[in-house]
């Protein structure tokens, strides 16, 4: 089957959508797209033909009302390569010498140096963005580099930092130190503790980040009462 150049176009866009807002059902591909929602199961099925996207079947308790749940439709790794400057091979045999020769240490300050940005970035984000919430701010400083990140809120619970897009994911499949210091590194800009549910590089479809409230003044002020 051949293709035109318009065809290879809204296929791109398609894997770019699903990139940037993580898996998506076909009905909302085409509401994000504006695309009838025949095009983009056309385009769907090429993509999943080659590979670069695979369906899945929607969480548990994630479905409502009756019918047959819609599908997600979620990027491959092969996918994400589509994406993704060839740098994989290189940096891994970088950081597997760096390991022989310097040790965990050297790993560690590696992975520090290498997310040095949130931190650097944290504060000037947040005074040039007075209205954002700290994980906005996070979400604005990670999209900048390359991450594709956004914030869902989590009622009664706090928010989530979601990155849909990871530029070392298949680096830090090998070395999670490269996960570890920028939970850290999250940690610490918003003086709180965070939990990291879900990484791409572990095969999740997005690196997830669970930031919790800070328990109200009230709150506080009962607990030392008590």
């Amino acid at each position: 089957m051949e293709f035109t150049r318009d065809d290879l176009s809204t296929r791109q866009r398609v894997a770019r959508s699903i990139l940037v807002n993580g898996p998506s059902t076909a009905a909302t591909l085409a509401d994000q797209l504006d695309l009838t929602p025949a095009a983009v199961r056309r385009h769907l099925d090429q993509l999943v033909e080659d590979g670069e996207v695979e369906a899945r079947d929607p969480r548990p308790g994630a479905v409502r009302g009756r019918g047959r749940p819609a599908k997600l439709f979620a990027l491959t790794e092969r996918g994400r390569d589509s994406f993704e400057a060839q740098y994989d091979d290189l940096a891994l045999q970088a950081l597997r010498f760096l390991a022989e020769t310097g040790g965990e240490d050297a790993l560690r300050a590696f992975a520090d140096q290498r997310v040095s940005f949130i931190e650097a970035r944290f504060g000037a984000v947040l005074e040039e963005n007075p209205d954002l919430t700290p994980a906005q701010v996070l979400a604005r400083v990670f999209t900048d580099e390359g991450y594709a990140a956004s914030v869902r809120e989590l009622p009664l619970a706090g928010e989530q930092l979601c990155q849909q897009h990871c530029p070392v994911s298949h680096v830090a499949h090998e070395f999670p130190q490269l996960c570890e210091a920028e939970t850290a590194a999250i940690s610490r800009v918003l003086g709180r503790h965070v939990q990291r549910l879900a990484t791409i590089a572990h095969g999740d479809g997005v690196c997830t980040t669970c930031i919790p409230d800070l328990p109200s003044s009230t709150h506080r002020e009962k607990e030392s009462v008590s």
